[in-house]
């Protein structure tokens, strides 16, 4: 991510080296491949040299000498499954990598990815979909056959690029995601019936106490096949208001229907 592409990988390498290497051991760093990482043929989708190359790259990066999760981002319509998956298998047996998980791909693509490395004998870890109350795709098929594969989730955009916190109620406020990088959420997504649908949330949450996007990650969370979900932060005390969710009564029922009924 960036830009410049892996510029997000750089700043991290800063903070490696002047803050986290004594507390390695007790990281769990995962990166992955399958967008754009340099202009050129070789430089996207899913090949085996795009994949080790682009691993190779993200350390030098980083600063690290293995990542303990790598992704492949996206299915790759012109590269065999066989071979990316057996790119994916090879960086776990080069050291490169301790554990191999997939992104954005569909039940039939996830159990035949899921198969090939089983045969190969590196197992998939863990599946990276876009999951939260506004897109639930993943609830058609998808969930299931993690659960059947015995596959963890962990869902990115929770909280929806952010409309799911609350923030965008009342217009698009300065230094906002929306207002400095739109994206990945746009100006359109502030539609009524959004804006509708989060007020209705949102008076879930105010009755539970808790704020808006803490209901949103609990949510998502309900079941037990997604195993974690990825926040993204501006301030620290969002990470801590975050997190206060594992302590946070479990959603009862009646509050459940009182969700589904403000997404109507």
């Amino acid at each position: 991510y960036g830009p410049p592409a892996g510029e997000a990988e750089r700043n991290f390498g800063r903070h490696m080296d002047t803050d986290w290497r004594p507390h390695r051991d007790e990281l769990i760093i995962s990166t992955k491949a399958g967008y754009g990482m340099w202009d050129g043929p070789y430089g996207d989708w899913g090949s085996r040299k795009y994949l080790i190359a682009s691993l190779d790259q993200s350390l030098k990066h980083m600063h690290l000498d293995y990542v303990d999760i790598f992704y492949h981002h996206r299915p790759d319509p012109e590269t065999p499954l066989e071979e990316t998956m057996g790119a994916l298998d090879h960086i776990v047996r080069s050291g490169k990598a301790l554990y191999v998980g997939i992104s954005n791909y569909g039940p039939e693509k996830t159990r035949e990815a899921v198969r090939i490395l089983k045969e190969l004998g590196t197992p998939c870890l863990i599946h990276q979909p876009r999951y939260n109350l506004f897109d639930r795709r993943a609830e058609d098929g998808l969930l299931d056959t993690l659960r059947t594969e015995q596959v963890g989730c962990i869902c990115f955009s929770p909280l929806a690029g952010g409309l799911l916190t609350g923030k965008y109620l009342d217009g698009i406020p300065e230094g906002s995601r929306m207002k400095h990088d739109p994206r990945f959420l746009k100006p359109d997504s502030l539609t009524e019936e959004n804006i509708r649908k989060t007020r209705a949330l949102k008076a879930v949450a105010d009755a539970r106490g808790q704020k808006l996007s803490q209901l949103a990650l609990q949510w998502v969370l309900r079941d037990e096949v997604v195993t974690s979900a990825l926040i993204g932060a501006s301030r620290p005390e969002q990470i801590a208001e975050n997190a206060a969710i594992v302590s946070a009564p479990a959603l009862t029922e009646e509050e459940l229907q009182r969700m589904e009924a403000a997404l109507a």
